[in-house]
């Protein structure tokens, strides 16, 4: 049974370090077994530190030490304390010293992926948050920023490619030996957490940037030898990445070269180490023949994002790990603009806010709730969430909103005028954005500070015979762990008014500014409007302005005029998805009581007529084409879900529209049809989704053609994007001859691409069929499954628990039994890639009771395992509700 707790770390106990580390010189000796670290600290008491000296504290894990010295005279063991997690020097001299440690680490037995391993013979590091200290002893923490020099030698032979942070300063032949070495220097002070090394035998791809001040920047990529060919795109949108950052926020890249290397093992996206960016290769892989639509929007949006935390996390970095959003949150925003400017803003807003409800929302709604900034955390790899970085983001959106764009972009350049080369805190954030803004933002701190999605409640009422319109806000954020009670949050209500007709009235009132925004701080908030002849249609929090769950009582009829009229986009798709919703919501209520389903056709007609108009992005009418999920489904549901019924249910209104609708789907699938090679470019990836969209649907209904549509495009396409698609249709619409061929002949053609076979498994792990699971089961002891690969592992394993509601809840338990054996297994390797796993119960008390009871059981039967790993049983802890961290 398990026995150890861990103790949570708390905000309000931060302090200042007793001692700075100016300056760190390496050695690393790089070795598969016995990889040789001998590092130099320059230390000095911290004059901000009150007093607290003494003692000298350095964290360390799973490193030996071999030597010890200071100021030159090696130390004697009564000198210092050396545990299992740290080093003390008893008694640390009264001014500053050089401290000398020599560790001994073996890379090839670390599968934590965490400090330095090798992923496919290539040496690399990982270093956030905590990564550092497994690799020599150091107070491993954000706010102790240093200047770093460091040396590398391994075997020319098998590591002919030795890279560093910063810029590099010599390289040569170790005398009378086989080794070489290389030296770099980094002249920007940095936390340990973006420390990186890298050694191997690797391809690069070369280019370079003139940055506005004219000065030339060396760009290399590096991944596996062979795969030069496919960095292309990356390379492309690297440089768009530095260019936009340029015109946008003025920034400028600060190194004489910025360089990216792609590794097959990794545990997240990417790194951003300071110029030496490190990636899990399907970030920066890609080509027509092996990578979708989605890849590649994946590796430019990615790439900015590590590109842009140059400023806004390495340049200013966080003063402790409670921070964390304000460069991950601040980052996502500013990844966000980047492809909203390249690509479709309506598009992208909406694909954010998708995002955004089916990860944070499902987070804030469960155990796992937590404050986009925490008050306390028990292992901090959990904690980098859907609420740091997507919720973050929404904040920075608002303050925007709020601000206006000219204020923001002023509050962002004092910000990094103020605290370059800081550890900072939101507060110092928040400060400058009041200055540029000239106001408080003081109810913005709220929304970093609290756990939970708003609830916003809105009324209208007409006064005919006084032409006025009045709507009424409430506010109400329910309970969360550790937060019975919730205060209000500063709200940037951005509306409009429609007539039934569908045009929008003037807005006359003076509680609304000229951009059709009210702030909303408290609840019971009324905004009346004069001069409204007749009774409106409310358009409200257009652009999703705040990350709030609506409740309002518009009609069908009303729902019909937005979506067909609206000129808000996102509000207009936010139409189609709420009359889905609530057609879905009765469906399911209707399986539920043993009825059929029955369906108003009004919606499918609307919905196909929008689809005619050719005046629209073709990626915005295949985003209205889609049905929300499962899981969305569930999500407005919110209590006693019954996963079956609701699957069911979204089946039952696919084939009322398929059904309808065939000839018009034929139709749209037909003229979208490509009428030229492929290109990842925004217009083509939004004319795929839509025949793709079309397809899917088609395969739906009662007509025959659908699957030998689909095996055509499968066997005849240029790309992969249409081939995974038609794949995916295949088999998500249940179990076939053509499935079965499509999944031999994929698995015949691809078997030697690792990143394509991610997508084998995945659509696999995805399909409604009754014996998914089993399926799964069987493909888990398949000769290509590698436990050790997380990418592996989350395209099996993570894509059933995460992405197939109905069958990882199954009634029997059997998901639950699977899912909860697999990160028993993970966690002996790698607890970060189980706890992500483990995650998936973050729902399970929303359940109906059978269900609920067969989740319960698997988690306390995982509970009563010896020896977790701090970071599954940090969320085991809290997805029992067994005891609150904040």
């Amino acid at each position: 049974m398990r026995t150890d707790t861990p103790r949570p770390i708390r905000l309000k106990d931060y302090r200042p370090p007793a001692f700075l580390v100016d300056r760190i010189d390496l050695d690393i000796r790089l070795d598969p077994q016995a990889t040789q670290v001998h590092s130099r600290l320059e230390v000095r008491p911290n004059p901000d530190a009150h007093g607290r000296r003494g003692s000298f504290h350095a964290d360390g894990d799973e490193v030996i030490l071999k030597a010890i010295a200071v100021d030159g005279i090696e130390l004697s063991e009564k000198a210092y304390t050396h545990t299992e997690t740290g080093l003390v020097l008893n008694a640390a001299p009264p001014g500053p010293f050089v401290l000398e440690i020599t560790t001994e680490i073996n890379p090839d037995a670390n599968t934590k992926l965490m400090g330095l391993y090798r992923s496919n013979g290539v040496f690399c590091t990982q270093c956030e948050a905590e990564g550092f200290r497994r690799i020599t002893y150091f107070p491993d923490r954000p706010d102790i920023l240093s200047i770093y020099t460091t040396r590398i030698e391994a075997p020319e032979e098998t590591c002919p490619v030795l890279l560093g942070n910063g810029n590099p300063v010599s390289r040569g032949k170790v005398p009378d030996s086989d080794r070489h070495f290389a030296i770099w220097h980094d002249p920007h002070p940095k936390p340990s957490y973006l420390f990186a090394l890298v050694g191997g035998d690797l391809g690069c791809v070369r280019d370079s940037f003139i940055t506005q001040s004219g000065k030339s920047v060396a760009l290399e990529i590096y991944v596996e030898p062979g795969k030069e060919g496919r960095c292309a795109y990356a390379m492309e949108a690297l440089k768009r990445s530095m260019r936009w950052d340029e015109r946008a926020f003025g920034r400028e890249y600060d190194l004489d070269v910025f360089m990216i290397v792609a590794v097959s093992d990794f545990n997240m996206g990417a790194m951003e180490n300071k110029g030496l960016n490190i990636f899990n290769d399907k970030y920066i892989l890609a080509d027509p023949e092996t990578a979708t639509d989605a890849d590649f929007a994946n590796i430019e949006a990615i790439i900015a994002h590590e590109y842009f935390h140059n400023w806004t996390g390495n340049r200013i970095t966080c003063r402790d790990w409670f921070q964390l959003c304000l460069k991950e949150g601040l980052t996502v925003f500013r990844d966000q603009e980047f492809t909203s400017d390249e690509r479709s803003r309506a598009v992208k807003r909406i694909e954010d806010v998708k995002r955004l409800r089916a990860q944070q929302f499902a987070e804030d709604a469960g155990p796992l709730a937590h404050p986009v900034r925490p008050s306390a955390y028990r292992e901090i790899n959990n904690f980098y969430t859907a609420t740091v970085y997507e919720k973050g983001a929404e904040i920075v959106h608002m303050m925007k909103t709020l601000m206006g764009g000219d204020a923001f972009r002023r509050g962002m350049d004092l910000y990094f005028e103020r605290h370059d080369g800081e550890a900072a805190t939101v507060e110092m954030f928040m400060a400058c954005m009041e200055q540029a803004a000239g106001r408080s933002l003081e109810g913005m701190m709220t929304w970093y500070t609290q756990a939970g999605t708003p609830d916003v409640t809105v009324t209208g009422e007409h006064d005919q015979a006084e032409a006025r319109y009045t709507l009424t806000i409430g506010q109400s954020t329910p309970p969360t762990p550790g937060e019975p009670r919730k205060k209000p949050v500063l709200l940037p209500l951005r509306l409009a008014l429609i007539d039934a007709k569908g045009k929008e009235i003037g807005l006359s009132s003076p509680d609304v500014n000229s951009d059709g925004i009210a702030e909303i701080a408290e609840t019971g908030t009324t905004l009346v409007f004069e001069h409204v002849k007749e009774r409106p249609v409310p358009s409200l929090f257009r652009d999703f302005s705040a990350p709030v769950r609506l409740i309002e009582t518009l009609s069908a009829v009303d729902r019909l005029i937005l979506l067909k009229h609206d000129r808000d986009p996102f509000n207009r798709w936010e139409a189609a998805q709420r009359l889905a919703n609530d057609t879905l919501a009765e469906a399911t209520s209707a399986i539920r009581s043993g009825h059929e389903p029955q369906f108003d056709p009004a919606f499918s007609e609307t919905l196909i007529s929008v689809m005619r108009d050719r005046s629209l992005d073709p990626a915005f009418r295949a985003l209205l084409l889609t049905l929300p999920s499962d899981a969305d489904i569930a999500r407005e549901i919110r209590v006693n879900i019954d996963p079956d019924a609701i699957h069911l249910a979204r089946k039952a209104l696919r084939a009322h529209i398929a059904n309808r609708h065939a000839s018009d789907l034929a139709a749209l699938y037909d003229e979208t049809a490509a009428d030229g090679p492929y290109r990842p470019d925004a217009e083509g990836t939004g004319r795929r989704a839509l025949r793709n969209a079309a397809l899917d649907l088609l395969l739906a209904g009662e007509s025959t053609d659908g699957r030998g549509l689909a095996l055509r495009q499968f066997d005849q396409t240029d790309n992969m994007n249409d081939r995974a698609a038609a794949l995916a249709i295949l088999v998500g619409n249940g179990p076939s001859d053509e499935a079965t061929a499509a999944l031999h002949r994929f698995y015949e053609r691809y078997q030697e691409e690792p990143l394509v076979l991610d997508k084998w498994f995945s659509v696999q792990a995805l399909s409604p069929a009754e014996d998914a699971l089993e399926i799964v089961a069987a493909l888990a002891r398949h000769e290509r499954f590698l436990w050790r690969n997380p990418n592996r592992v989350r395209a099996l394993v993570g894509m059933f628990a995460m992405g197939n509601p109905r069958n990882f809840n199954r009634p029997d338990g059997e998901g639950y039994r699977f899912v909860t054996e697999a990160v028993r297994r993970l966690d002996k390797d790698n607890p970060q890639v189980a706890a992500r796993l483990l995650s998936a119960f973050r729902s399970w008390r929303t359940l109906e009771a059978i269900r609920r009871g067969k989740a319960e059981t698997a988690l306390r039967s995982l509970n009563e395992s010896a020896n977790l790993s701090v970071d599954v049983s940090d969320i085991l802890i809290r997805t029992l509700g067994d005891e609150n961290t904040q």
